[in-house]
């Protein structure tokens, strides 16, 4: 069900799920299994937190107390493992996130609603910076997909095949957005470079914003 609100929200906690998912897990088997998965590159994890996640699955039931495992004189390790509900939750939880593309807040597109309040110049100057990172991120990220194609199958792949196209894609704009406050085609550039060299607001941004934002 699509827009559902869900008795847990933490992204850590269905990456959890389709680890137990494998096979019934102790947490530090979790994290190990995450970490040589790789999913620490596509899900923030904070393995000190792990133990809580797991326990708050316990609470809603979505996993269970499968074993306890008792090794020489180490201290105990609780085994669990997914519940008949906690795959239902997984699934549909998987299947709403792929399916339903969900507003998200990336923090450079609060930067960019912003960066009229900084000169065309300096805007030009920051993301030809920012540029320049994105374009190392492009091609260490290409090695790396290439070399992880000689051990790995695709499909255990396919969120660092979209992590590098998202890179290609924002270096992409932002080198097309760099060359027109360069060259001027960018409507209102001259207007918002006006604005910082008087400090007075052009009319012609003032009649938009009203027009648009209403007075």
């Amino acid at each position: 069900m699509p827009g559902k609100r869900r008795k847990l929200s933490n992204p850590l906690a269905l990456t959890v799920m389709t680890t137990l998912w494998q096979k019934p897990m102790h947490p530090y088997e979790i994290a190990q299994t995450l970490r040589r998965q790789g999913k620490d590159a596509s899900t923030k994890i904070n393995y000190g937190s792990l133990y809580t996640v797991v326990q708050n699955l316990e609470k809603h039931g979505f996993v269970e107390v499968t074993d306890v495992e008792r090794q020489g004189n180490r201290p105990e390790r609780t085994v669990y493992g997914l519940t008949e509900a906690g795959r239902e939750e997984m699934t549909e939880w998987l299947s709403d996130l792929i399916a339903v593309p969900a507003k998200e807040y990336p923090i450079f597109e609060t930067a960019l609603s912003l960066l009229g309040a900084l000169p065309p110049d300096d805007v030009v100057r920051l993301l030809q910076e920012r540029l320049t990172s994105l374009d190392v991120q492009v091609t260490s990220g290409r090695a790396v997909l290439e070399k992880l194609y000689e051990t790995l199958p695709r499909l255990f792949l396919v969120e660092v095949e979209y992590q590098l196209h998202m890179v290609e894609a924002q270096a992409a704009w932002v080198r097309s957005f760099v060359g027109e406050i360069r060259d001027g085609s960018l409507p209102g550039v001259e207007a918002w470079r006006r604005f910082h060299e008087t400090g007075e607001w052009p009319p012609e941004l003032e009649e938009v914003e009203q027009r648009h934002f209403g007075a």
